[in-house]
């Protein structure tokens, strides 16, 4: 087993601070973004912004970044925009906007909607490689998580060094400048919470408001504790399904019928032949405890999906695999596409890998976890060939700012729990956190969140926001078989 003691990277100090250089006017034209090619588009402006691979060299090579720019629906829009970040890391904010922009019209009203694809990401010089995206969940070993990243390394087309969130967030303020728009309100969801913290504090008179969904606070390295958080999520739905009478009667050993199916898969994973959730053409593939594992993180993401968990568990062990891969094939498909593995790989080795501490890893309760150390393995042998890129001195200290800020978590979230979020609240000012009940990762599509955002962008003030109706946020009940939900 890897670990990370020589893992330790100061990389600000192999390339200095990251500057910001000026760019031109940004020229936009009519355009349609989608979050696909299945997917219909929304008009908007688009435009390409040329910036320095490494913005410390004045001769390096120019990448580009995709900028689009949804108007407002007022013919007199404020000057301060709203500008959604997506997570992954690896995640287009375009597409991100598209498929959620029902959730932003509230904003929409009186602010442009101001998108740019992060540096490897999306549209913006895409940092991808033909590698399966299962390194990503732990499914090799050491010897071959090794090689499929140095294929990948081979494969890049830039220097994947200059892809950190530090140099990132200079392309943003580059394309806030050349558009001539005042103050971001910024919206951040998962990774794209980290994006907003940094950028605020590179760039406080550039920030208006900021949201923060599902919050990653900078004091929190990604990776060690994704096991155990998902062992607690899913421990959160065994005693929802108890405590549900129908589906208590109707699952009575939910946390055995795992156990079993984990041990099952573990000795002898099985051959299921399913029709693709895509394409519905019938595929054959191995279901193990890799699959499973990611399967079942990926589900507990979404309060919807939770409620078909327990249906898939018992009909895994009454012998029917069937659901269940069809589920993950489905989900595994769309992050497949959704992520860029290059870019996702820079980040997640600059910024999190080099400050692993084993004394502060508990890799007892890691084993003890459905997912156990296999995840976290894979991510200290890539990270051992990828090269590290420039970090900022104060990267990790928390934000300390008066702009304001409002904070949401889910209290089920498999990945950014609320006391995430109380981390990064330490120093903010004038901060508010709102946590939906029994909801997962993401709130701004759920119930009247997407109301308050709205509410809160146009005053800057959290404090004053009236979050009643959080408490009637629609959860959705267990299903008790594959007909739906119980009523």
């Amino acid at each position: 087993m890897l670990r990370s003691k020589h893992l330790y990277l100061t990389a600000v100090l192999l390339f200095g601070p990251v500057p910001v250089l000026a760019s031109p006017a940004l020229e936009l034209e009519d355009c349609r973004i989608s979050a696909g090619p299945e997917f219909p588009g929304i008009k908007a402006r688009c435009g390409r912004m040329l910036r320095p691979e490494n913005p410390n060299d004045p001769g390096s090579s120019e990448i580009e970044i995709a900028v689009a720019v949804v108007p407002a629906l007022d013919l007199k829009p404020a000057p301060d925009p709203f500008v959604p970040l997506a997570g992954g890391p690896g995640g287009s904010a375009i597409e991100f906007y598209a498929a959620y922009s029902l959730a932003f019209e509230h904003v929409r009203r009186h602010r442009d909607i101001l998108l740019v694809d992060q540096r490897g990401t999306g549209a913006s010089s895409r940092m991808d490689c033909d590698v399966d995206d299962d390194i990503i969940e732990g499914k090799f070993d050491t010897e071959q998580v090794i090689e499929i990243t140095r294929d990948c390394l081979d494969a890049l087309p830039h220097d994947p060094r200059f892809f950190t969130t530090s140099v990132a967030v200079t392309d943003l303020e580059a394309a806030r400048a050349a558009l001539g728009y005042g103050p971001l309100n910024l919206y951040g969801v998962s990774y794209g919470t980290r994006v907003a913290q940094h950028f605020a504090k590179r760039f406080p008179d550039s920030t208006r408001s900021i949201v923060l969904d599902g919050v990653v606070p900078p004091q929190i390295v990604l990776g060690p504790e994704i096991a155990t958080e998902a062992q607690d999520a899913l421990d959160e739905i065994f005693a929802r399904c108890a405590a549900d009478e129908a589906c208590n009667a109707r699952f009575p050993n939910l946390p055995q019928a795992f156990l079993q199916i984990r041990a099952e898969l573990e000795a002898r994973p099985v051959t299921v032949e399913i029709p693709n959730p895509l394409t519905g053409e019938r595929e054959t593939s191995e279901f193990g405890p890799a699959e499973l594992a990611g399967a079942i993180r990926l589900l507990a993401y979404n309060a919807n999906s939770v409620a078909i968990v327990p249906l898939l568990i018992d009909a895994a062990a009454a012998g029917n695999f069937e659901p269940l891969a069809a589920q993950f094939q489905m989900i595994a498909e769309r992050m497949s596409d959704a992520l860029a593995l290059g870019m996702h790989n820079s980040v997640m080795c600059s910024e999190d890998a080099p400050f692993y501490s084993d004394e502060a890893i508990d890799y007892e309760a890691l084993e003890a976890s459905y997912i156990g150390v296999v995840q976290l393995d894979a991510i200290v042998a890539m990270c051992s060939v990828w090269p590290a890129g420039p970090v900022d001195e104060d990267f990790r200290e928390p934000l300390d700012t008066a702009i304001p800020v409002l904070l949401l978590s889910g209290d089920a979230d498999p990945i950014t729990p609320p006391r995430y979020a109380s981390l990064a609240m330490v120093d903010l000012e004038r901060a508010r956190h709102l946590i939906g009940i029994r909801q997962g990762h993401g709130q701004v599509a759920v119930g009247c969140t997407r109301r308050l955002v709205g509410e809160f962008v146009a005053s800057a003030d959290p404090v004053g926001l009236d979050a009643g109706c959080l408490e009637r946020s629609f959860v959705m009940p267990f299903f008790l078989d594959f007909g739906g939900p119980a009523p």
